[in-house]
């Protein structure tokens, strides 16, 4: 599981996780060297409209120049690596499945 040590949903999926028994491995997305390498793989498997949380404090105070960059691959990537906190959260990888954020579908395909 990729978040952010200070959110509250990262904590709710973590416990509930935990409880339902599955291990969990949790990295600060603050925190990862590897974070451009995984980038990539983790927009096509979720997807760019889906890995890019809009409603986030972060989004809403970015300047409209950086805001753009969310319209290319390039500069969409390069968007986020500079700004985890605008990664949905978590990202919870289960083998070859990738998901993003913490909803019901989310919640189902873990069996949680």
């Amino acid at each position: 599981m990729y978040g952010l040590k200070t959110c509250d949903t990262c904590r709710k999926a973590r416990k509930a996780l935990e409880s339902a028994g599955r291990e969990v491995d949790f990295t600060d997305l603050r925190e990862m060297d590897d974070l451009p390498k995984r980038l990539p793989v983790w927009i096509e498997k979720v997807g760019a409209d889906r890995l890019l949380n809009k409603a986030s404090t972060t989004w809403r105070n970015l300047p409209e120049g950086e805001k753009a960059m969310a319209q290319d691959r390039t500069g969409y990537r390069a968007l986020l690596q500079a700004n985890p906190a605008l990664i949905k959260r978590p990202v919870i990888v289960d083998g070859d499945a990738i998901y993003a954020g913490w909803k019901s579908d989310v919640q189902n395909a873990l069996g949680v």
